[in-house]
């Protein structure tokens, strides 16, 4: 099961209550939710949202139905719409962790992962159908706008390189149609001694890609921007990130936010694992967790 990461501390933000009506825009496997609907009581309602569709039917099994309970396929990007749609006004509670689960990496088909037991999966690296598959986006890119999106959404110092690796494969051996292709491409453009073998050589190429096709800078900016719209005054957001931009992006938008006088922050810095944490579950290494509390 898909550990939730800074349980406790994620609890302590958000401070659910008897009765309270809670938002957890990236539901995933239900390891947060399940806590928080033990917080909120029966009486309490609870929306869960996953792009995933997979991943909600999980989550679905792990979370007993009941009254005032809802799980949507969606984007939380579109809360305020979602929220207008289902007649349930605003919240009291708003948590995202943007981490990437490694139950989607490993089962979920669409080539997320440069593991040798996913290299023949498709190259969508989508979590739904409604975007554009990275395979498709590789036939097109210039190699300059490659390049760019390596190194500015991946931090990848070889960028270059691989963006011209991939433009001279995709006009032979068929082209990048797989995730083994994406992956094989990328390790042939960089030196062995890459990052001294600490990460697989396409560890950022494949991180940039999936968060460029799935726009999620993009929709983070977007509910950040619409907090008015999703909660109520003195409502809290908790928000979980592992990427650098992403944590930039939250950081910013928080500080803006407490200058126009709407938003009192819950922490100053960052909350991050303990060392018990990180040795019990790895992938919390790298989270941090930010909160604000509506004016």
């Amino acid at each position: 099961m898909h550990v939730p990461v800074l349980l406790q501390e994620v609890l302590e933000m958000l401070d659910p209550r008897p009765g309270d009506f809670m938002i957890d825009g990236t539901v995933d496997g239900g390891g947060h939710a399940a806590a928080v609907l033990d917080a909120i009581g029966s009486k309490g309602r609870f929306l869960g949202l996953d792009l995933d569709e997979a991943m909600l039917a999980d989550c679905k099994t792990r979370i007993a139905p009941r009254e005032g309970v809802t799980l949507l396929v969606g984007n939380y990007a579109d809360l305020p719409e979602i929220l207008v749609w289902e007649r349930m006004g605003k919240a009291n509670g708003l948590l995202l962790d943007l981490g990437f689960s490694s139950e989607q990496i490993a089962h979920s088909g669409r080539g997320f992962s440069f593991s040798e037991a996913s290299r023949n999966e498709p190259l969508l690296m989508t979590y739904d159908d409604s975007r554009v598959p990275v395979r498709d986006i590789l036939k097109t890119i210039s190699e300059k706008d490659l390049a760019d999106v390596l190194f500015n959404l991946g931090g990848e110092r070889g960028s270059r390189r691989i963006a011209k690796a991939i433009i001279e494969r995709r006009h032979k051996k068929g082209g990048i149609m797989t995730s083994g292709d994406l992956a094989e491409t990328v390790r042939s453009a960089l030196p062995k001694s890459y990052e001294h073998g600490r990460i697989d050589p396409a560890t950022r190429t494949f991180q940039a890609l999936r968060i460029m096709a799935n726009g999620e800078l993009e929709n983070l900016q977007k509910v950040l921007d619409s907090l008015d719209d999703i909660l109520v005054p003195g409502g809290r957001v908790a928000i979980i990130s592992f990427h650098s931009l992403e944590d930039r992006i939250v950081k910013q938008a928080f500080r803006e936010k407490v200058k126009e006088s709407k938003l009192e922050l819950l922490v100053k810095k960052p909350v991050v694992a303990t060392r018990k944490e990180i040795a019990e579950n790895p992938r919390s290494r790298s989270a941090k967790l930010r909160g604000g509390k509506l004016l």
